[in-house]
């Protein structure tokens, strides 16, 4: 599971490869892996004729940087991929979350103050502080129900004024994935966690993500990643089932684990 590929090393986003990083990873996965695309993998699984180290590469959300840079990486080592979209912030839109990282990296001052959010006072002398501040901030509302989180969100980015929004993917790069071969999956419409959700506004954001993405695409959408993806935390079994009504093929989380004959075609696990 990857997020984004960045050009160089961001201290508000430690845990994102760089170009660099991906290049070496995909080199090893081709010279010593079985790289597959999510369908001939679970074909093969499905007639018991997975070959050894087989893997799949996939992505969550739906960042430029996947078309942009990730992909002439893949395409130089011959790795399918699986990109999942989180729709509602296509063509300029932002992720909540993307948000805070954004908002802390250009606040003015040494101290950020969210304590009229209950979220505290931050010290932000210097990018390390800024970066833990973010991701503080982050674990603290990732939780909430969705429109009070989108109301501190709000609020944040008014403290700091415009931000980028060139972050996520325009249709056109979705479009330019599934013509270059890259598989193209539905991540709900605004990546919300589904268990903190209301079941009919759960199967909306499942459903009309694979809606638009098919009207986009022109093609049915086979596979769905639940947000966050953690079984019985950030989904339920009626979530799953929801996605299975609503006609995927499979579906992942974020479970670790690896997939045999055994897995749950929509809960199949994978490793970050």
């Amino acid at each position: 599971t990857y997020h984004g590929v960045l050009p160089a090393f961001d201290f508000m986003r430690p845990l994102e490869p760089t170009v660099s990083d991906f290049e070496w990873q995909m080199e090893l996965l081709s010279k010593y892996f079985n790289p597959l695309s999510l369908t001939d993998a679970l074909s093969l699984l499905e007639y018991g004729e997975l070959p050894d180290r087989a893997v799949c590469v996939t992505f969550d959300d739906g960042y430029a940087n996947n078309e942009e840079l990730a992909l002439p990486v893949l395409e130089r080592f011959g790795i399918p991929a699986t990109v999942f979209v989180a729709t509602d912030f296509l063509n300029g839109g932002r992720m909540w979350n993307d948000t805070v990282i954004e908002a802390l990296r250009g606040a003015e001052g040494e101290v950020f103050d969210l304590d009229s959010l209950g979220l505290g006072v931050h010290e932000i002398k210097n990018i390390e502080e800024r970066s833990k501040a973010a991701g503080v901030i982050i674990r603290a509302i990732k939780h909430w129900p969705p429109e009070k989180r989108l109301e501190a969100v709000d609020a944040i980015e008014a403290m700091v004024g415009s931000l980028p929004k060139d972050i996520m993917m325009s249709d056109d790069q979705v479009r330019h994935l599934k013509e270059c071969g890259v598989e193209i999956g539905a991540h709900t419409k605004s990546h919300p966690i589904l268990s903190t959700m209301e079941l009919e506004q759960a199967r909306a954001e499942i459903v009309d993500s694979k809606v638009y993405l098919e009207q986009i695409l022109n093609s049915p959408l086979r596979y769905f990643a639940y947000p966050n993806g953690r079984p019985g935390i950030d989904y339920r079994i009626e979530h799953r089932d929801l996605v299975e009504i609503a006609e995927f093929n499979a579906a992942v989380s974020t479970n670790w684990g690896v997939v045999s004959s055994l897995s749950d075609k929509w809960q199949l696990p994978r490793f970050t």
